[in-house]
């Protein structure tokens, strides 16, 4: 009977012994200190993407025809309004010509039967409905001519010539090569897109900045000038697309095409109050709140805080410059397996 007593009790120390070891114990709490201090808090959303420019054009002739003239070369500088290149318009001119001498036959035999006391009414009908037909014929003809000649419409950069003088251009369909592509290397956009748990906070107007993988030395501001509604699915992924213009400056060896990152500013605070993320917890009523250092003694206070980075909180009350907050660290126990095992 003795002999069973002592097993019984060596069992339950072993028990005990092991429940500790498994974190049955409370563990004793180690404090990190950091001072409450004052500097700027941004918060950001990332996207990353490739270069692009805000304005292109790619510009096509009006009617097929011969490439008379060129006047531009992949590369040059051109303003806008000045000429490009110019169609073979002989033929466009005499269709033109044609068109105006038969919109004057049809005025003057519409004067001769309005002038004719007894002329029908039917005649003078057909008369009136030549003469608009005419005027539309010479109107068609004006605009053939007028578009044989290619301007540009904005200041930009010839990015590419696709034709030369004595090419035949056929007449524009949709699926038309362009003869010139126009951009504007001045003012370019950033196409990124944007995790669905972070759009919401993005506007059309905020700033960002972009980092260029191939200009590492260089740093871009941009605009937000458009978020997309609908998604783009990615490996399960839900993302929108976000779209910021900026101005590239003058010398800057920014290329289309090249690869770059965006932080869009989603708010941004100057001169606050900052506590690490971690120093802040949650009081039995959900508030925030801090534990404070005040002399030896560890106290806990309310507080009302800011926007956070996920690394730093601002704290709007509750806090002065120069106080110590105490961030809260527990060591768990390595178990042993001999415990653990007894415990289960």
């Amino acid at each position: 009977m003795k002999d069973w007593r002592m097993v019984a009790i060596l069992l339950l120390c072993l028990v005990l012994a092991g429940t500790a070891a498994c974190g049955g114990e409370p563990e004793e709490a180690e404090w990190q200190l950091s001072e409450v201090v004052r500097g700027d808090l941004t918060v950001s959303v990332s996207g990353s993407g490739n270069i692009g420019v805000s304005d292109e054009a790619s510009l096509v002739f009006g009617s097929g025809g011969k490439v008379d003239k060129l006047y531009v070369e992949e590369g040059d500088k051109v303003s806008k309004g000045d000429v490009l290149a110019k169609l073979d318009t002989g033929a466009l001119e005499l269709a033109l010509a044609q068109a105006e001498v038969a919109l004057e036959y049809a005025e003057y035999n519409l004067n001769q039967l309005e002038d004719v006391l007894h002329a029908s009414q039917d005649r003078v009908d057909i008369a009136k409905s030549e003469l608009k037909a005419t005027e539309q014929a010479v109107a068609q003809a004006q605009k053939q001519l007028d578009e044989a000649t290619i301007t540009a419409p904005f200041d930009g950069l010839a990015a590419s010539v696709y034709v030369k003088e004595g090419d035949i251009t056929p007449s524009p369909t949709m699926s038309s090569m362009p003869v010139v592509y126009l951009i504007d290397p001045t003012s370019m956009e950033l196409k990124v897109e944007v995790d669905e748990i972070d759009v919401p906070g993005v506007k059309p107007g905020q700033r960002a900045v972009i980092s260029v993988d191939a200009l590492p030395d260089e740093q871009f501001e941009g605009v937000v000038t458009l978020v997309g509604s609908l998604p783009v699915v990615e490996a399960g992924l839900v993302l929108y697309k976000v779209k910021i213009g900026f101005d590239v400056p003058e010398g800057s060896e920014l290329r289309v095409g090249m690869s770059a990152t965006a932080d869009i500013i989603i708010q941004q605070r100057n001169n606050v109050l900052l506590v690490p993320d971690r120093a802040v917890e949650r009081d039995s009523q959900g508030n925030p709140m801090v534990w404070v250092k005040s002399g030896e003694q560890i106290e806990e206070r309310s507080v009302v805080i800011g926007i956070s980075d996920s690394f730093q909180t601002e704290i709007v009350d509750g806090l002065v410059e120069g106080e110590i907050v105490m961030i809260e660290q527990r060591a768990r126990p390595e178990p042993t397996g001999m415990g653990c095992a007894l415990a289960e």
